[in-house]
Order: C-alpha cells, then sequence, then structure tokens
C-alpha cells in the first residue's frame, strides 16, 4: 500500500524496518538520538530499539568508523550517520584503507557490511565547509559503493538494500530533498543500487543528472516540452558503479549530451560521464557533451554570491537549447520572486 510521505520519513522506515527484520542492524553517529533526529531520519528509533542498538557517538569519527568496521567482521551491520559529509572526512583512513579493501584482500572470504549516511548540499550560510559535494571522492574508491538517491521511494528502497550488502556503501542525502514528498509503499522492499532511472523518455537529448538536480532537471525537462524540444532524463542515482548501459542506450538515441551535477567540475562525476561518452560514444554524438558543475571555487557564506555560483531548472533549459543551436523564452523557469537563494522554494521549511 502506497501514500505520501517525505524523504527523511522513508529514511527512518528503512532503518526501521531493517533494525526490526535483523537484530544485528544497529545505527549510530552524531545526533542519532537527538530530538531532532538528524533532519528527521532517526526519530523514534531509539525508543524501539533501545539505546544498546541506537546510540549519540562521540565526535571521533575516524575511531567510531574503526569500531564500525569490527563490529562488520563479527556480523554487525551498522548504519553510520553523520549530518555533514564534511565531518565524515576525518574518517577516509578507515573508509578507503579498510574497509573498503577488506573483502578484496581477503578473496572474499570475510566482508565489511557497513551503510555510511552522509548529507550534502547547500543551505544559508552553510559556506565552504558545511556544504560540500564529494560523491566524486567516494566514486573513485574501488570496493565502495555509493549511492544518491533523489525520491522518497528511492531513498526507502536503496536504503533497505544497502543495509543487507555485503560491502562497505555510501548513501549521500542532499539537504534539500529530506521534505520532499512522494509515494512510498508502507510494506519493505529494495531498489537496486546500481541501475539508473530514466524519469522522462526523449528523442532530441539526453539529460544526466544526480541527487538535487534532478528535481531542477525535470522542471527544466517539463519547461522545454512545451516548446517542442523532447528530452531524455536519466537520474543516475548510484556514482559506484554507474549504470553505463542506461547511459550509452539514452545518448545513441539522442546523438546529444548534458550532464548536470551538484559538485565542482574537475574531475567530477559529470565530467566521467562526458569522458567515457566522447570515447565510447565520439561517432555518434551530434554535439560536443555540455556539463553542467559548480565553479572549481570554494562554495560562498554569503547569501549575495550564492546567485551566481549555483545552477538552477532554468540554466539546465539555457544549455539545451545551445546544444540545439535554438533560441526561445523559458521564463516559467525563473526564480519565484521573494524566495532566497539558499532555499529551493516557498514551500520549504527547512531541515537547514
Amino acid at each position: 500500500m502506497s501514500r505520501m510521505i517525505k524523504y527523511s520519513e522513508a529514511v527512518n522506515e528503512a532503518i526501521h524496518s531493517s533494525m526490526a527484520k535483523d537484530e544485528n542492524v544497529i545505527c549510530y553517529g552524531l545526533g542519532t538520538d537527538d530530538p531532532l533526529g538528524v533532519f528527521g531520519t532517526t526519530l523514534g528509533l531509539q525508543e524501539e530499539f533501545g539505546s544498546e542498538r541506537v546510540f549519540d557517538m562521540p565526535t571521533s569519527e575516524n575511531a567510531m568508523t574503526g569500531i564500525a568496521i569490527g563490529a562488520a567482521l563479527n556480523g554487525i551491520r551498522s548504519v553510520m550517520t553523520h549530518q555533514r559529509l564534511d565531518f565524515f572526512l576525518l574518517a577516509m583512513d578507515q573508509l578507503v584503507n579498510n574497509a573498503a579493501k577488506w573483502r578484496y584482500m581477503y578473496g572474499g572470504q570475510c566482508s565489511v557490511p557497513i551503510t555510511i549516511r552522509l548529507i550534502i548540499g547547500r543551505g544559508w550560510g552553510q559556506g565552504p565547509t558545511h556544504s560540500q559535494n564529494l560523491q566524486s571522492w567516494f566514486a573513485h574508491i574501488p570496493g565502495l559503493k555509493v549511492i544518491i538517491p533523489t525520491n522518497p521511494y528511492d531513498a526507502k528502497g536503496m536504503l533497505t538494500e544497502a543495509i543487507f550488502d555485503d560491502n562497505p556503501v555510501v548513501m549521500l542525502e542532499h539537504r534539500w530533498l529530506h521534505n520532499m514528498a512522494g509515494d512510498v509503499p508502507k510494506e519493505r522492499y529494495r531498489v537496486a543500487i546500481d541501475k539508473a532511472a530514466i524519469v522522462r523518455e526523449g528523442r532530441d537529448v539526453t539529460i544526466v543528472s544526480l541527487s538535487y538536480m534532478s528535481i531542477e532537471a525535470i522542471h527544466a525537462v517539463d519547461e522545454l516540452k512545451k516548446l517542442g524540444i523532447s528530452c531524455e532524463l536519466i537520474d543516475l542515482r548510484s556514482v559506484n558503479p554507474i549504470d553505463w548501459p542506461t547511459i550509452f542506450t539514452s545518448v545513441r538515441k539522442t546523438g546529444r549530451l548534458l550532464v548536470a551535477d551538484t559538485a565542482q567540475q574537475t574531475c567530477s562525476v559529470a565530467s566521467e560521464i562526458i569522458a567515457r561518452c566522447a570515447i565510447e560514444l565520439f561517432d555518434q554524438l551530434k554535439a560536443p557533451p555540455r556539463c553542467l558543475a559548480l565553479p572549481d571555487l570554494p562554495t560562498p557564506t554569503s547569501h549575495y554570491l550564492t546567485g551566481g555560483y549555483y545552477y538552477r531548472a532554468y540554466d539546465i533549459a539555457s544549455s539545451v537549447l545551445k546544444a540545439l543551436n535554438k533560441q526561445a523564452e523559458i521564463s516559467g523557469l525563473k526564480p519565484q520572486a521573494g524566495v532566497a537563494l539558499d532555499v529551493p522554494g516557498n514551500w520549504f521549511k527547512g531541515p537547514f
């Protein structure tokens, strides 16, 4: 049975149902048992499962990741929760040199089933140390799976799949998505963590997007449709592995490619997709691929600078028109009057 719930509630349900199914699943992290429950995603879990399975942790990210690795080798599946990706960078040694390598180094005889939830994305005054989108860092690591669901349905299904995967999985959640509602079944289900989703079918251009940029891309594609432009929109969903067959099939059909990323352009997931398509499908491209990603600069803290730093639906639509050598008025995608540059729209009430 389906019903409309928020992204944050879908994440909560995935953890709750997984802990109910398997007593070896635990959940911990900074703020896990706080009244706000990490943007609402961990509310009620400690009350339901007790403080031995759901608990706060000290600000010792590297050490606590090491504990998760040791627990995993002894049959415990940890869901580590971090309120910002930026805070987790202290634990990269444990993640990269231990968790991601263990199964390979020991010939598959043992595994490290850890799920690490990291919050990414922008917001008022977050600046360069609280709003980084470093998915390409994690995607570069062999042995590590990296998922980045966009909607509540995928958030619940992919997180459930990740928790019971025998490999370490990083799940990246854009903070602007937590309050977005979607149709989500009440019962447990899983969504594959190695497949992209075709959100809109089209013939003129392929748009590959990820995380919150997929929401902006939907608005752009729907507006372009009014102008007679048919876009195929692919929500990437996973950045390691990347679903190359779905991307290649679409680009072969349209002959044009635009990739929208939430990160800086250099060495980004977007630039990797463009590079691979240029290598594999060069003779089938009708125009040079286009990339929409952030400037190679630290994120501005100032509200007044963010307007020239981030991309929105209007920019995606404008880039598609340029790829097609067309000119048209797309006034329907201009920013809402009175909406701050650091929130997606008037509907947004937090969390911040």
